[in-house]
């Protein structure tokens, strides 16, 4: 009976997971006319259809316009709006001639509202003219390996030399939520944007809905016109693993967002690279004792393909270091590479405390005469 009862169980088990959906590339479907899933961590590309296809890309675009009015270094630059500015079709944050607004509150409303304002408001402000800060835009593009790209607008309005293709915006995704204010405004659901004339506090808000779909998407830009249809560059974040989907002409783009990440996230994995009990020893000088034992705080971890040959890790220190030496204590970093792609760096820090040894200073001889007869005097004294 016992045995019969554990056939039966071990049946019930194979059933289910023969029934349990499989998260293959070949399996997934997507509405979606162009289509990308790019691991981040890697770049490698998980699911592509038609990802090399030139397309338009509407206000996807942005991207870019805000990625480069960020990487101005100056966020806080105020900005004057004037009435070429503001004579731009289509999505608005709400501009008007005679306002004021920072460089920062402008990629607030690119990446939340889809200001084309917004957008054409930067690229005349960095560069005098939409024309002007397009060559901007191209040259910026060349830089991340975006080959198939040609931006004419700075808000993703139609033209015809105006495209794109899914595997470069998804290039354009990747190197837009390594800038840290990038990622906090796209990540962002709602934010609070002071501008006008005098400016005044207002609260956009993100027109990603995905945002709020799936818990571990963080960002990045939505776009929709007739001629491109419904577009969506995002990023998502899970175990250490982020992946950038992009969809162009995806008429179910949520849905389609959610099973990429989904097939992706059960096919790449974050795994250590070092032993958690991994130590070195770096000498030290002046110590009570003579080396330090360093390691690291947490064992590495990256996203890596095993296929691509060995893990190289290299420690970057000084010989030695000078006590004191304190727990806890940044002594180097150790860099992680494969076939010349750095995967990950993490510091080195002290295991314990070393104390310095105490300096004894020689005292010369003739003062030591000197200082022995005051000695002897006092003596005598009492």
């Amino acid at each position: 009976m016992i045995c019969l009862k554990r056939v039966i169980q071990f049946l019930s088990v194979l059933l289910i997971v023969c029934m349990a959906p499989s998260f293959t590339a070949q399996a997934l479907s997507v509405s979606a006319e162009c289509a990308v899933l790019l691991c981040a961590d890697t770049g490698e590309v998980l699911f592509s259809r038609n990802g090399k296809m030139r397309h338009s890309m509407a206000s996807t675009t942005k991207i870019m316009t805000a990625l480069l009015t960020l990487e101005t270094g100056e966020p806080e630059r105020a900005v004057t709006v004037t009435k070429k500015m503001t004579a731009v079709e289509g999505t608005s944050m709400g501009l008007l001639p005679g306002d004021t607004v920072t460089l920062y509150g402008l990629a607030c409303g690119m990446l939340l509202s889809s200001g084309n304002d917004a957008a054409n408001t930067a690229a005349i402000a960095l560069a005098g003219s939409q024309e002007m800060f397009a060559e901007r835009m191209n040259d910026r593009a060349a830089q991340i390996g975006m080959t198939q790209t040609h931006f004419v607008t700075p808000s993703g309005l139609d033209d015809d030399l105006h495209y794109s293709t899914a595997y470069d915006m998804a290039l354009l995704g990747c190197e837009a939520i390594r800038n840290p204010q990038f990622l906090r405004i796209c990540s962002s659901k709602s934010m609070t944007v002071s501008y006008g004339n005098p400016p005044y506090r207002r609260v956009l808000s993100n027109h990603n809905r995905l945002l709020k779909l799936y818990a571990p998407c963080i960002g990045v830009k939505t776009g929709f016109t007739k001629k491109s249809g419904r577009c969506l560059v995002s990023a998502a974040r899970r175990d250490g693993v982020t992946l950038v989907a992009v969809t162009l002409n995806a008429p179910d783009d949520w849905n389609d967002h959610m099973s990429l990440y989904e097939y992706g996230f059960s096919a790449v994995h974050c795994a250590p690279l070092e032993s958690g009990q991994t130590v070195l020893t770096l000498p030290v000088a002046g110590g009570l004792q003579n080396t330090v034992q360093v390691g690291f705080v947490s064992a590495p971890c990256a996203v890596y393909d095993a296929q691509e040959g060995a893990i190289e890790r290299t420690v970057y220190c000084k010989p030695f270091v000078y006590a004191p030496v304190e727990q806890g204590e940044i002594v180097g970093k150790a860099v992680y590479t494969q076939s010349g792609k750095v995967l990950c760096e993490a510091d080195l820090v002290a295991h314990k405390d070393v104390a310095a040894r105490p300096v004894v200073v020689p005292v010369p001889q003739e003062e030591k005469s000197l200082f022995q007869r005051a000695l002897e005097k006092i003596k005598g004294v009492f």
